[in-house]
């Protein structure tokens, strides 16, 4: 489905208003959606629907998943934490995984950025190398 430009902008300037001190704000985005679906204005599901997405890639782009071979301790998480806020900025939820099959080192994703130091990543370009 094509969405009008004006439905983009509006979109956009809603998003605007769920911000918060330049972080989103959960129930400004309820009361949003909720005076939408009461007023139905033209083009209204094509702005929920950009709404919608812009808000999925705010929240993808402030949660990082970090996955580590073996648990991930208390200093290291620290470690993780005040260097992803030195590039991204406060306010990352940070969860941490286990995934044994990294062999070694760490894989973090934080929205479409993915920084992979796992011993399997470079195992597997050694292997296609040959």
């Amino acid at each position: 489905m094509k969405i009008s430009k004006q439905a983009q902008r509006d979109a956009r300037q809603l998003f605007r208003v769920c911000l918060a001190g330049g972080r989103l704000d959960e129930n400004r985005v309820r009361q949003v959606v909720a005076l939408l679906g009461d007023k139905k204005p033209r083009g209204y599901v094509e702005i929920l629907s950009r709404l919608h997405r812009l808000v999925k890639l705010d929240v993808a782009k402030r949660t990082a998943r970090v996955e580590n071979a073996v648990a991930t301790t208390p200093v290291q998480q620290t470690e993780i934490q005040a260097s992803l806020e030195k590039h991204y900025g406060a306010g990352l939820d940070i969860q941490y995984f286990v995934n044994p099959s990294l062999i070694g080192g760490l894989r973090i994703q934080v929205g479409s950025d993915l920084y992979d130091g796992s011993v399997k990543t470079r195992l597997e370009k050694l292997q296609q190398s040959f």
